[in-house]
């Protein structure tokens, strides 16, 4: 027998037994649904008669409650129209104490008022005192009472659509001679919220098949076809259940009209009352689903010691596998050639990055352009107020500080022109003319550059500087040009504030920083604050590239400019500088 006959039969067996397996997960399968539909269909029935039971419980449990409540009340007509102190009160319509004498019975009676009518239908006692005076000649209750020697029972609703239940008896004298009529009012409201906090919507109808009390408060007035025809989402029936508490399963509409819902009726011995509730089966879904949940749980295990045993037969395959990872192999090998052509394409890529980033920046030279005259205003404003000055000086005769306001303007022609040097090195990134400069003289610096301008603006100035020098590498021009940016812009935000405040702190730790905080209006967009021609400034005011200038200088002296907002307002910027290690020993010899 050749090896390839036995390989051909062996795979014909595994072919067989995988078929074989394949059959009996399909009956386990099977045979598992069919056992959960039983237990679901079963359990469902079973507890949905015990829910059932419990309803017809409650139901007798309401109807109960209700025939007590209108028995109890029934009696009281007949005691009190024999009190002997209101048919003297009756006799002598004197009617001083009455009332007090209703209310001391009204709390023990259990009723909700106690009214006295003389024989012409006025109210003379009540429990209310606002009704004392009423006449309620025509009303049925008096007219029935006045003709009958029994107690009778009203029942009408008022415009308010509340039911009213009075029971009303005549007060006669021995001879049967009338005196007047006492009215009982049933509070049968107090009944329904007893009702309210279960599953389950009841209601209360009269011999006319009107609903008199109710969960439902706009089911009153109405037949059960009516009120059951409300419709969804605001219908009464949903209002109803919603009162009730939650539901267990499905929608509301399905809940109360299809078969998760039970209407028991029971019949009340008074005037063909009848009491009705719709119960759903809250509970019956989730003991349900606790023991299929349980049936699931022990199939799935069956299931998964099933598959345990069938993985055991893969290894059977690991032949086949062994020939498949050559396979692998050799398309491993491919990937890799390919992954080295894309490490190759991405070095030529970074190589033409580099050449792009080269071309930004010779293009950025095109941006400082820009930026020379909007760097020159500042000297030039400062020019222009120094010549006034002096101008005015000598109309005065002040030889001495005119020649020093010309000084003046002589250092800044000068400074005029380091400002275009250094924007025409900007494509070099500076750096050849660095050396050590006390931060604290930068700052007097720019302070004595912005003098005209502190001069004319009303601002209080703090500064916080340390007693020794706070030495870095640095450029002292281009860090007065930096400062001087930040200064000008503070006091731009600054403009339309009444008290302006401009706080100035050097600090030296691991670096030297230089904070700049003002009180204005802080900054909107802290992303695009350093790009080129940003600016929050009306037109004409500004075109947006000083303080990416000024980072640009301070990113070129090894530092970093940064920008946020104060805690209590306003922005603030800060320097941060390599300090010079040992700076500020040298600087004191």
């Amino acid at each position: 027998m050749s090896l390839v006959d036995s390989q051909t039969r062996a795979d014909r067996s595994l072919r067989r037994r995988t078929w074989a397996l394949r059959g009996l997960l399909v009956v386990f399968l099977a045979g598992a649904i069919a056992a959960i539909w039983v237990s679901n269909t079963w359990l469902t029935q079973r507890f949905t008669e015990t829910t059932r039971n419990r309803a017809e419980i409650r139901l007798a449990i309401y109807s109960g409650t209700i025939q007590s409540e209108l028995q109890r009340h029934s009696v009281v007509p007949l005691l009190l129209a024999r009190d002997p102190v209101l048919m003297r009160a009756l006799e002598t319509t004197s009617y001083q104490d009455t009332s007090a004498r209703l209310i001391s019975y009204v709390d023990e009676l259990g009723a909700a008022s106690l009214v006295l009518l003389d024989r012409d239908g006025r109210i003379v006692a009540a429990t209310d005192r606002e009704r004392l005076g009423q006449r309620r000649t025509s009303d049925p209750f008096f007219v029935e009472a006045s003709r009958s020697a029994d107690t009778v029972f009203t029942s009408n609703e008022p415009e308010t659509g509340r039911f009213d239940f009075t029971f009303s008896r005549a007060v006669r004298t021995p001879d049967n001679r009338l005196l007047g009529v006492i009215l009982v009012e049933v509070d049968l409201a107090r009944i329904v919220e007893r009702w309210r906090g279960t599953a389950e919507a009841v209601f209360l109808t009269n011999s006319q098949g009107e609903i008199i009390l109710s969960t439902e408060p706009r089911w009153r007035g109405r037949t059960e076809v009516e009120a059951l025809a409300l419709q969804p989402p605001q219908s009464a029936i949903q209002r109803a259940l919603q009162a009730t508490g939650d539901f267990a399963f499905g929608e509301a509409e399905r809940r109360f009209f299809g078969s998760e819902t039970i209407r028991l009726e029971s019949r009340i011995p008074f005037r063909g009352w009848r009491i009705v509730s719709y119960t759903a089966f809250a509970s019956v879904r989730e003991r349900v689903n606790a023991v299929l949940a349980l049936e699931i749980m022990g199939f799935a295990l069956i299931l998964a010691g099933g598959f345990y045993l069938i993985s055991r037969r893969a290894r059977l395959r690991s032949d086949r596998l062994a020939r498949e990872s050559a396979e692998l192999r050799r398309l491993n090998g491919r990937l890799q050639r390919e992954i080295a052509e894309r490490q190759r394409v991405e070095r030529t890529l970074e190589e033409a990055e580099q050449s792009l980033a080269q071309s930004q920046k010779l293009a950025a030279l095109g941006e400082m352009s820009a930026a020379v005259s909007h760097e020159l205003n500042q000297p030039l404003a400062a020019m222009k107020t120094y010549l006034a000055g002096a101008r005015l000086l000598l109309q005065r005769k002040r030889i001495e500080e005119a020649a020093s306001s010309f000084q003046r303007i002589d250092d800044l022609i000068d400074r005029m022109g380091a400002i275009t040097r250094q924007l025409k090195s900007y494509a070099r990134k500076g750096g050849d003319a660095l050396e050590p400069v006390d931060l604290r003289d930068a700052l007097k610096g720019a302070l004595t550059m912005m003098e005209p301008q502190l001069r004319t603006t009303k601002v209080e100035i703090t500064r916080n500087l340390p007693r020794q020098p706070v030495m870095v590498m640095a450029d002292r021009l281009r860090v007065e040009q930096v400062i001087i940016n930040l200064l000008r812009n503070a006091l731009d935000a600054m403009r339309d504030v009444d008290r302006r405040e401009l706080d100035l702190l050097i600090s030296e730790g691991e670096e030297a920083v230089l904070t700049v905080r003002d009180n204005g209006n802080g900054i909107d967009d802290l992303d695009a604050l350093f790009e080129p021609f940003y600016t929050t400034k009306k037109p004409g005011e500004g075109v947006g590239l000083g303080l990416a200038i000024s980072s640009g200088i301070v990113a070129d002296l090894g530092g970093r400019l940064t920008a946020r907002n104060g805690e209590t307002g306003g922005a603030v910027f800060e320097i941060r500088l390599p300090r010079i290690e040992g700076g500020s020993a040298r600087a004191a010899q």
